[in-house]
This record gives structure tokens, C-alpha cells and sequence, in this order.
């Protein structure tokens, strides 16, 4: 198999090298893709290698009307890469931002001669190495798989044998095309095995009897997981990189002596690969069944507007956008920071936070409240916002009766 790519049982959970590694990055500026979005892109991708273990030495932006069919960024740009890959020995490895063919990995590979990786694949790598159940772990495999089959053509190498050779192939049958059944038969094997997972999934949820669920969504590493932490008091896995949170976390909460429950779920980002939402829906079943949503946003980003409609994608997608719905901009202490003189006084920046506030909520259309998970700010008045939701949802569950809990 091409050295650019982690796929396969063998590899499932390790991810990129844990020695980090250097990686120069590549950028498509087109049609449908300005210079500044392109630059957003290219941070965000550098997040992700950090995450995956890779260190960021180069960038590199081309601007064409469309990507070439064969190196993808054009042979001048692909010489100028190369050029700057011989004269810096410690980069090993080529990140794309948007996704290759298998044809265009061979090309750009041989032409370079290191690792070539584009967003999906670095995104189903973070994936890999933070699985760590059952579930997870096949939908991993899953999406790695149904992102492979597309690509074996191209790729230098056939997938590695997962079965005998003797007698497993017909007469005049190609080594593609038996790569081929292998990657469908092990495409089929792990959807019965996720088809399994969710009963298992539904009889637990059934088990839960009728509390009212609530559920935590957002763009990845706004800081969902410290705020499950803060609400639930519990210790949910929590780290400043993408992805942390992979696996659905459920928590029963209890408010005012009225208990509920709380989930805390993968984060979403920008330009995610289709297969890789398809094979985790069954993740995002939480999201799905859940009552209310806290969509929590990262204020002090400065790209978070764009952020809020990436997630509100999937959740129409999800069928879930008109669930009521609290928006939570966490990390107002950074937005501060970032944003505020230290002259501007506690009324002015009072009024500024309001007017902002005012404007969020017109724009996205549901209540609106700033807080700072790691310094607590306004953490009180988010539960007796959050208690009025549920109570509401008590109401309208059990009209004709008073439910003391």
C-alpha cells in the first residue's frame, strides 16, 4: 500500500507516527474558494496535524480555476513544492486540504517522495487514534474503508491480503478487482456489525425510561467536553485538540431535585468527509432523540458565525435543527482578551457584550448566553436557564399531571 495512507485493522488506533513529524501544507485557491477562506482552511488544517503529530514547517497556496485532473496543484506549483521538500530533509510528509484521487496520490507521491495526505484521510487518522470503544472503533473502520475503495486504483500497492490466496480468485479475475470484493465483503462485515451496535444502542436508551435528554453539540474543541464536565460534575475526557471526544458520553444530571440527561457528543468541523458522517450517525443518535440542544460555540474564534452554520449542516442533515435549542458561547474570558483595551470599563463592555448578544440572537434565532467553562462566569445562570428548559419539556411530556421528583 501507498505509504500515504493509514488504513486496515493493522493500523486502526496508532494514527500518524507518535515522533512528530514535519509537513509542509497545500491549498487550492478556485472558483468556489477565496484566498482568505483558503487561509482558514490551512489553519485549521495545521490543528489537525498538530493533533495527528505533525509539525507545520511550509505552506503552500496555488490559485487555478480548477484542480488539475493529474497533480492536482499544477506541475510548476508541484516543482516548487519539490524543490522545497530537497532542501529541507526532515519534511516527510505533504498535507492537501481538500481530498485526492488515488491517481493523483501516485502522481504527487513519486514526484515527491513522501507521505502525501489529504484532509480525509489526516481526519479519519485523528479518528483512528482516538477510537476507543467497540462502536467507535468500527465506525472508524468503516468510513477508512469506504474511503479507500474509490482509491485502490491509483494507490502503488494492493490493500494487504485479509484472506488466503489459493482458490480465492477466479480465472482471469485482475489483483484490483479481487481488492476490491475484499474491501466491499469488509464493508459489509462491519455495517452488520454497526447494525448490531445501535440495537444494543436502543434497548440502552429505552433503559433510561422517560427523562428528558439533553444534549451537547458543536464545532470541535469549543470546549464542549470542560462543559459537561462543569454541568454534570463528572470527569469526561477533555484536552485542547480536535476530536478529544470521540465516543457519546451520557451523564444523569439532577437540578432542583429534577434529574435529566446529559450527553456530550463528537464535534463537527468544516469540509468533514461525507463517509465519515455517514458511518458516526449512529453515534449521533444522542443528538437525534435528545429534547433539548446547548449548542456551544467557541466566541473568542474568530471564524465561530461560520462554525455555528458547519454544525447547524449537520443537524439539519440530522433532522435535529428545530429542537429547542440554547445557543452557549463559551470562552468569553479569551473573547475579552482578544478584543477588549484593558481601559474599556465594566459598563462599556457591558454594552458592547449586549448588543452583541442582541445580534446573535436575531441572527441565529434562539437565546443566547456567554460563559467561560474554565473560569465558571455565568456557569449558575446557564443551570437556571438550562432547568427551565427541562422543566418545560416536563410540561409538555406530562400535561395532566404535577410530576414531583
Amino acid at each position: 500500500m501507498s505509504k500515504g495512507w493509514n488504513v486496515g485493522n493493522n493500523d486502526l488506533g496508532k494514527g500518524i507516527q507518535k515522533k512528530q513529524e514535519e509537513a509542509v501544507l497545500i491549498g487550492l485557491v478556485h472558483r468556489d474558494q477565496t484566498e482568505e477562506q483558503v487561509q482558514e482552511y490551512l489553519d485549521e488544517l495545521e490543528f489537525l496535524a498538530l493533533t495527528a503529530g505533525a509539525k507545520t514547517v511550509k505552506r503552500f497556496i496555488q490559485k487555478m480555476p480548477h484542480p488539475d485532473p493529474r497533480t492536482f496543484i499544477g506541475k510548476g506549483k508541484l516543482e516548487e513544492v519539490q524543490d522545497y521538500i530537497d532542501r529541507h530533509e526532515d519534511v516527510n510528509m505533504a498535507i492537501f486540504d481538500d481530498d485526492l484521487s488515488g491517481k493523483q496520490v501516485n502522481i504527487i507521491e513519486e514526484a515527491l517522495k513522501v507521505k502525501i495526505i489529504d484532509r480525509s484521510s489526516l481526519i479519519l487518522d485523528i479518528f483512528a487514534s482516538r477510537a476507543k470503544t467497540a462502536q467507535a472503533k468500527t465506525q472508524v473502520e468503516l468510513a477508512q474503508m469506504q474511503y479507500l475503495l474509490p482509491r485502490l486504483r491509483g494507490l502503488w500497492t494492493h490493500l494487504e491480503r485479509q484472506r488466503g490466496g489459493i482458490g480465492m480468485r477466479g480465472p482471469g479475475e485482475k489483483e484490483i478487482e479481487t481488492d476490491r470484493r475484499i474491501v466491499r465483503d469488509k464493508i459489509s462485515l462491519l455495517k452488520k456489525k454497526l447494525e448490531k451496535i445501535d440495537q444494543q444502542n436502543v434497548t440502552r436508551r429505552k433503559s433510561r425510561g422517560e427523562l428528558v435528554r439533553v444534549a451537547l453539540v458543536g464545532y470541535t474543541n469549543v470546549g464542549k467536553s470542560t462543559l459537561m464536565n462543569v454541568l454534570s460534575k463528572s470527569e469526561v475526557f477533555a484536552e485542547n485538540k480536535l476530536f478529544a471526544t470521540l465516543d457519546t458520553t451520557v451523564r444523569k444530571v439532577a437540578y432542583d431535585r429534577m434529574p435529566f440527561l446529559m450527553s456530550d457528543t463528537v464535534g463537527f468541523i468544516r469540509k468533514l468527509p461525507t463517509h465519515l458522517i455517514e458511518s458516526f450517525k449512529s453515534t449521533l443518535d444522542e443528538v437525534r432523540e435528545s429534547d433539548i440542544l446547548l449548542h456551544v460555540v467557541d466566541i473568542a474564534h474568530p471564524q465561530h458565525e461560520d462554525h455555528i452554520r458547519a454544525v447547524n449542516e449537520v443537524l439539519k442533515d440530522l433532522e435535529a435543527l428545530d429542537k429547542p435549542t440554547l445557543f452557549i458561547f463559551n470562552k468569553i474570558d479569551l473573547f475579552r482578551e482578544k478584543n477588549y483595551d484593558s481601559f474599556i470599563d465594566a459598563e462599556a463592555r457591558e454594552e458592547v457584550e449586549e448588543g452583541l448578544k442582541g445580534n446573535l440572537k436575531y441572527q441565529f434565532g434562539h437565546e443566547v448566553i456567554f460563559v467561560s467553562a474554565v473560569t465558571k462566569e455565568n456557569i449558575d445562570l446557564l443551570r437556571e436557564k438550562l432547568t427551565e428548559m427541562v422543566k418545560e419539556q416536563y410540561k409538555v411530556r406530562y400535561p395532566y399531571q404535577v410530576k414531583h421528583w
